[in-house]
């Protein structure tokens, strides 16, 4: 991560279910309201930035030495790329509602400049490492919907914004306890003892933990409208080289639509999810079976290579070596 911050330890180690699983506890109200970006390193700046444009759509904004700016459709923006020597995830940025502060948050983290004027954000970095930074709540440019306003740059095909980023962890427990202890973000569901999905608002999650070794960034995820605009999305990115890694299915935990990507070029993988399961106000925190079934309910699990970001892995992905039965001994 940036300036290579320590790992932060959370304040609370607690065995067992964490606070709000069984209700007993209500947990505080987290000064965040939401996920606000994702920031890359990427090797080669202009064609991280043009690659992502032209794949998945995003519209290209603020562009500087070392660092561009991509947004989804009218949002501040949703991808942050850096320039670096060491391509893969560097952090998930996270926003303050409105009238919030850091010091409602209570955490430690040092305080950076940003670009064009922006207010400074509070960088720190989760137990495994994963960097987070705290950004000042955007007033939207406009108070009506998106369909309704008018552009002159956005493309055709584009996400209807960012959803929410997901992470492999070597210790569940301990990550999301940092993440409901610390910065208020509420559970979700569990899936046994092997996923956490945790919220700030009325999407079924914002942040998700999958309990795997070694730990590794997985995905972070666009939001499309429906199925209809997945396999529209899906054929573009077919164009362009790309593959399924899972999907097109339905999530039983969070009820979405998906479709995995992967991105070798920045270790990572893209879900194109819609229909997410919506909240209600009452909501209390489920314990799913780890089944098939809550994986996806329409019945095919994730290849192996789905938790893998090695080479072997791509490869058996890209020359479908699995369904081929060619795997490498």
């Amino acid at each position: 991560m940036r300036d290579e911050l320590e790992r932060r330890q959370p304040t609370r180690l607690l065995p067992g279910r964490l606070p709000d699983a069984s209700g007993d506890a209500e947990p505080r109200l987290s000064a965040l309201a939401g996920i606000h970006h994702v920031g890359l390193r990427v090797a080669d700046l202009d064609e991280a930035a043009e690659r992502w444009s032209r794949q998945f759509g995003l519209t290209i904004g603020e562009r500087h030495a070392d660092r561009a700016y991509l947004r989804c459709g009218f949002e501040d923006y949703s991808l942050e790329l850096i320039a670096s020597d060491s391509p893969g995830f560097d952090h998930a940025g996270w926003e303050l509602g409105p009238g919030r502060s850091f010091a409602d948050l209570g955490v430690d983290g040092e305080l950076i400049e940003r670009p064009d004027g922006r207010a400074p954000s509070l960088l720190l970095a989760d137990p495994d490492g994963f960097g987070v930074e705290i950004v000042e709540w955007t007033p939207r440019e406009s108070e009506f919907p998106d369909v309704a306003r008018l552009s002159g740059d956005l493309p055709g095909l584009h996400p209807r914004r960012l959803g929410h980023v997901n992470v492999l962890s070597e210790d569940v427990q301990r990550l999301s306890r940092f993440y409901v202890d610390d910065l208020g973000f509420r559970v979700t569901d569990y899936l046994g003892d092997e996923g956490i999905w945790l919220h700030l608002n009325a999407d079924h999650h914002v942040h998700a933990m999958v309990q795997k070794s070694p730990t590794h960034f997985h995905h972070f995820a666009l939001e499309l409208a429906d199925i209809g605009e997945m396999r529209v999305a899906l054929d573009h990115l077919a164009k362009h080289g790309r593959w399924v890694v899972w999907g097109p299915g339905r999530h039983g935990v969070a009820a979405s639509l998906f479709a995995y990507i992967r991105i070798p070029e920045d270790d990572l993988i893209v879900e194109l999810y819609a229909d997410m399961e919506q909240l209600r106000l009452d909501h209390k925190p489920r314990d799913w079976e780890d089944t098939p079934h809550s994986s996806n309910v329409w019945g095919t699990l994730p290849p192996r290579t789905y938790f893998r970001f090695d080479e072997e892995a791509i490869e058996i992905e890209r020359g479908q070596l699995q369904a081929l039965g060619r795997l490498p001994d």
